[in-house]
C-alpha cells in the first residue's frame, strides 16, 4: 500500500500550513515562517512554490486571489485538519519523550 504523502508533515510543510491560516503570497508565506521560527527555518522558493503546489493539488490550500503576479493562498477546512493532526501527533511524541526519557540513562 503507497504512503500518504502528507501522512506526515516536514518542518517545512507545518510552517507553510501554520503561515496560511491568514490568506498571504508566496513572499509573505516565506517572512512569516522566518519570523514564527526566529530564522531558524528559511524557506527557498524552490521549495516553497513545489510545496504550495503539492498542497494546493492535494487541496490543503486554496488560491483566493490574483494580485498582478502574486497569488493569495489560504488554508482549506481539509488543510486545517491535516495541520491539526499533525500538532496532535507532535504533542503526542513529546508526551512519550517526557514520560519514558530518563536523564539517568543519557550519561
Amino acid at each position: 500500500m503507497a504512503r500518504n504523502k502528507f501522512q506526515t508533515l516536514t518542518e517545512q510543510m507545518f510552517y507553510i500550513l501554520l503561515a496560511l491560516q491568514s490568506p498571504c503570497c508566496g513572499v509573505d508565506c516565506m517572512e512569516r515562517v522566518r519570523q514564527m521560527t526566529q530564522g531558524r527555518i528559511t524557506l527557498g522558493p524552490g521549495t516553497l512554490y513545489t510545496l504550495l503546489a503539492s498542497f494546493e493539488e492535494a487541496g490543503l490550500i486554496a488560491q483566493t486571489a490574483l494580485e498582478g503576479r502574486r497569488r493569495i493562498y489560504a488554508m482549506t477546512p481539509a488543510g486545517r485538519e491535516m495541520l491539526q493532526g499533525e500538532y496532535a501527533r507532535l504533542k503526542a511524541m513529546t508526551a512519550d519523550y517526557a514520560a519514558y526519557y530518563r536523564e539517568e540513562e543519557k550519561q
